[in-house]
């Protein structure tokens, strides 16, 4: 829909309230009622205008991070909170290695070294993942039915509270392992309240009392989790 200078994207759902994202990308989206009228929804949305432009506001400083990276030498590239530079070397062999400080892939296979960052990226969040989505599962008593790493475009995890599957971004693995834990504690907790009520929030504050802490470290450093 449009709302004056604003292109706002409307997903219907079963919430009986309308709330309003600003996306990754800088898109504006809205969570909204089934059978919300046109009118009642553009009070709402009026209602809630100078917030939208407040949040736009700040996606705009936090991107000001946003890195554009070329596969050379000397490129860096985060993991676990942390930026290392690319090393091309002579030796043959497919893949990243993460040796000495530095990411490591062979000369010959430079113009796959975004492919091999992506696998990289994969398996690590895999090998890092697991262990910590038992640790919240025991603590919130829930069961994730299945636990996937896949492309998200612009949301960290996204979990569904009737098929029980939670969904984390290849992404996740460049923040800091507490970051990481945050992520992992938010998309478990949405399997018992799928909206960000009061609720949610108390019961992630149980588990992630410094939560916000990890929002704010994903907004100012989400533009520079690219490749």
């Amino acid at each position: 829909m449009r709302f004056g200078d604003l292109e706002i994207k409307l997903n219907r759902t079963n919430r009986k309230t309308v709330s309003i994202y600003i996306e990754r990308d800088g898109s504006v989206s809205a969570r909204i009622p089934k059978n919300i009228s046109e009118s009642d929804l553009n009070e709402v949305i009026k209602s809630k205008e100078y917030q939208i432009y407040k949040y736009l506001a700040l996606w705009k400083e936090s991107n000001a991070s946003k890195i554009t990276r070329d596969y050379v030498s000397g490129q860096s590239f985060l993991y676990l909170g942390r930026n290392y530079r690319l090393k091309y070397v002579e030796d043959e062999f497919k893949g990243v290695k993460l040796k000495n400080g530095y990411f490591i892939i062979s000369k010959k296979y430079q113009p796959k070294s975004k492919d091999y960052f992506i696998v990289f990226y994969k398996s690590k969040l895999k090998e890092k993942l697991l262990p910590i989505v038992e640790k919240y599962e025991k603590q919130l008593g829930v069961k994730a039915t299945q636990v996937k790493i896949m492309e998200l475009q612009n949301r960290w995890g996204s979990s569904h509270i009737k098929s029980g599957n939670v969904n984390f971004h290849w992404k996740c693995v460049m923040a800091p392992i507490d970051t990481l834990h945050y992520v992992v504690a938010h998309e478990l907790v949405h399997l018992i309240h799928p909206n960000h009520s009061q609720a949610f929030w108390n019961d992630l504050d149980k588990i992630q009392p410094n939560y916000e802490k990890h929002i704010q470290w994903l907004k100012l450093n989400g533009a520079s989790m690219e490749l």
